[in-house]
């Protein structure tokens, strides 16, 4: 039977990492847009993979869904990269917790009864989920283990506590670490594994839009001041996840890793920290 893999989200970050574990087996590329999908599998194509395409709405059941049977009747699904996303510059709050926090939490539900056994996934997620003040004990509980369609009607996530669209980035990504770790109970109960990276600023077109954009001067200021003194690359990212996914990453299963150049480290107890 082929193996499968399946990229959810079309971008350098998903790209790097999901050419560093598909070698042999077919690709999956699905995206919001057509053509974001077909231009990342034209260069996956390029370089010798075998890709097939499709549009996927990640906070629609029925897309989630419809894409997990589209990669099962492709054969073993042996690997899910999902590196979907919306920023705090791009979309209003409801949105992102739609498509971050909802959307990836369908995501983790779906293809948790469609990975095969040996199987791993990973979530690209954010040092964001790092900023915001501890939770309550119950509330993460809540995000980690409500069934998905119920979500996004969880108290703490209503527009009179989601003030603005950080806030709701930085939940959304507090969210998916939390998800991640539940998950990968159920996950486990398939012989499969599953992840979560949270990048800090990496280059990509996201990215770009972020140092551009209203807190474009804050993001350059995180980059100054940290440890590192850079933004990362996406094969960085790549290196990663592969090693998450591969067999040197066995032995790991619900765990959030933190890739930030130190930024977070900075954040708390360097000249980042808020005065």
């Amino acid at each position: 039977m082929k193996e499968v893999i399946v990229l959810i989200g079309a971008g350098s970050i998903g790209q790097a990492i999901t050419r560093r574990v598909a070698a042999g087996r077919s690709v999956l590329i699905a995206d919001l847009r057509q053509d974001a999908a077909d231009s990342a599998a034209q260069t996956l194509r390029d370089a010798g993979f075998t890709v097939e395409t499709a549009v996927v709405d990640v906070a629609s059941r029925p897309s989630v869904e419809a894409l997990s049977m589209r990669a099962a009747a492709m054969g073993a699904v042996m690997g899910l990269v999902h590196a979907a996303g919306v920023s705090p510059s791009q979309a209003p709050a409801q949105t992102i917790l739609a498509v971050d926090l909802y959307g990836t939490a369908l995501i983790l539900e779906v293809f948790g009864t469609v990975i095969a056994a040996g199987g791993s996934g990973i979530v690209i997620s954010s040092q964001s989920g790092y900023r915001m003040p501890a939770l309550t004990a119950d509330q993460d509980r809540q995000l980690a283990t409500t069934p998905a369609d119920d979500l996004l009607a969880l108290p703490m996530l209503q527009p009179d506590c989601i003030t603005d669209t950080l806030l709701a980035y930085q939940m959304s990504k507090r969210a998916n670490g939390l998800r991640v770790r539940a998950e990968a109970v159920r996950w486990g109960q398939r012989g499969a594994r599953i992840n979560a990276i949270s990048p800090g600023i990496i280059i990509t077109p996201l990215a770009h839009d972020e140092l551009n954009g209203p807190r474009g001067e804050g993001y350059r200021k995180m980059l100054e001041q940290s440890p590192a003194g850079r933004a990362g690359t996406p094969d960085e990212v790549g290196a990663l996840g592969a090693f998450l996914m591969g067999r040197e990453g066995a032995f790991i299963s619900g765990s959030d890793i933190l890739m930030d150049g130190g930024t977070t480290a900075s954040w708390y107890y360097g000249p980042l920290a808020p005065q």
